[in-house]
């Protein structure tokens, strides 16, 4: 999953100025404790972070 593709569905999902807001603050234990932006910045793949994600948040099947 491109890094573009990440994004885009965060902001499907949020709505774009909620995702940046989320990414930033809210930490996920399946990335060791990480938010979203630490992880990518970590480099984690932007795939990895999304499946954490959907571990956390009901995601739309189609953003899956």
């Amino acid at each position: 999953m491109r890094l573009t593709d990440f994004w885009n569905r965060m902001h499907r999902h949020f709505g774009e100025p909620y995702a940046e807001s989320w990414a930033k603050d809210y930490v996920i234990a399946d990335l060791g404790g990480r938010t979203v932006e630490q992880a990518l910045a970590d480099g984690i793949s932007a795939k990895q972070v999304w499946h954490a994600v959907c571990q956390v948040v009901d995601v739309d099947s189609r953003l899956r």
